[in-house]
């Protein structure tokens, strides 16, 4: 079985080199690229904000196609007043930036690339292609621990979500999306594997650190953790309560030191009106204005609950391990309290990593309701 398991490795590792590579030939040029070369630069040149706008369009001009670049600057038809102010205007454009140096982990991962000689454009691409390939190798270890003695069915599956649209769509473009897969991977790895509390601290502490936005997944996770343990063992384990302190003060720390505007900003930047000038407009919307935005969305949102729903559905039938079934809760939990704050209903790359999560603890629970899906030898 090892010698099979090998085979099927070598198979996974060339496959995922080969999707890696078409993806990288197929990267996007989006209009979130700008806000992370900016984030760079201004780690490299922080006196010098002028500076840091001219090279981030300049340098992004050197790679993009003419279309794309277009779309960045805001000049396609629908023309976007608030891209154009970005490029053309350095107060708009160093307004914009807290929104992406917040994802502290990521800016540390674009920085490291640029640092080996990559230009700007290729750290960030780049960095969501290496994730890609780290991803699917993580995917393998995984389903190679939950079937064990199934090399065909860990294989095929590990090709299937490699080739979902959602993640060769993560790996081409400027987001932090397929970056932080890896880091739910792991942590997925030491939920099957039973970590200790503070190896698993470290992980969702580096989830935190490279996307503060995952707190309240990371904080509940600690919290039903905690019930779950006291539950069993009728002691209050304090190691919990200190793990949550921690994340809290990190998060607050990022906050701080990044200027971050606030969610309310964020929501109505988003779903509201883009501003050229966060300065001149004040982020004000009512709390009716806010559920219209939910309700809408919702109904657009059908994909996601349909198939997080199902799987923990399938995931109660199969199971009737608490502790299973309480973290297939957790994550469908904050997929909806992601939604509540974040209600981008269209892009499912949003939400990905929380189904990915929800999948894998549905696999689990089939392979042990059927003791692997082992193979048989033909008499």
């Amino acid at each position: 079985m090892k010698t099979k398991w090998r085979i099927s490795f070598f198979f996974i590792l060339t496959t995922i080199t080969f999707l890696s590579f078409w993806n990288y030939k197929n990267r996007i040029y989006d209009w979130d690229m700008p806000g992370y070369i900016g984030c760079l630069y201004t780690l490299k040149f922080p006196d010098s904000p002028d500076k840091i706008r001219k090279l981030t369009y300049t340098e992004i001009q050197k790679k993009a196609p003419d279309l794309e670049f277009k779309d960045i600057l805001g000049t396609l038809k629908p023309v976007d007043k608030a891209r154009q102010a970005f490029a053309n205007n350095t107060q708009a454009f160093n307004e914009q930036l807290p929104y992406f140096q917040i994802k502290v982990g990521y800016n540390l991962g674009i920085l490291i690339f640029y640092e080996l000689g990559f230009s700007s454009p290729d750290s960030v691409t780049f960095l969501s292609i290496i994730s890609y390939f780290i991803s699917g190798l993580l995917i393998f270890f995984i389903l190679k621990f939950i079937f064990p003695e199934n090399y065909i069915l860990g294989t095929v599956l590990t090709v299937i979500i490699m080739l979902l649209p959602p993640m060769t769509y993560m790996s081409r473009v400027a987001t932090p999306d397929m970056f932080i897969l890896q880091f739910l991977l792991i942590f997925m790895i030491g939920l099957l594997k039973k970590w200790t509390s503070w190896i698993m601290f470290l992980v969702l502490f580096a989830i935190t650190f490279t996307r503060p936005d995952y707190i309240p997944f990371t904080l509940s996770y600690l919290g039903f953790a905690g019930v779950y343990e006291y539950s069993k063992n009728k002691k209050l384990n304090f190691n919990f309560v200190v793990q949550g302190v921690i994340l809290l003060i990190l998060y607050f720390a990022i906050i701080k030191l990044s200027h971050y505007p606030g969610w309310k900003h964020l929501f109505y930047d988003t779903f509201i009106h883009r501003r050229s000038f966060i300065s001149v407009q004040s982020p004000d919307f009512s709390v009716k204005e806010y559920l219209e935005i939910i309700f809408k969305k919702i109904i657009y949102f059908k994909k996601v609950t349909i198939t997080s729903f199902g799987l923990l559905g399938l995931t109660f039938y199969l199971s009737k391990d608490s502790w299973v079934r309480t973290c297939a809760v957790i994550i469908l939990v904050n997929i909806y309290i992601k939604f509540l704050f974040f209600p981008h209903s269209s892009g499912l790359r949003f939400f990905f990593g929380y189904i990915m999560m929800l999948l894998i603890i549905f696999l689990y629970a089939l392979s042990k309701k059927y003791n692997g899906f082992k193979l048989r030898k033909i008499a």
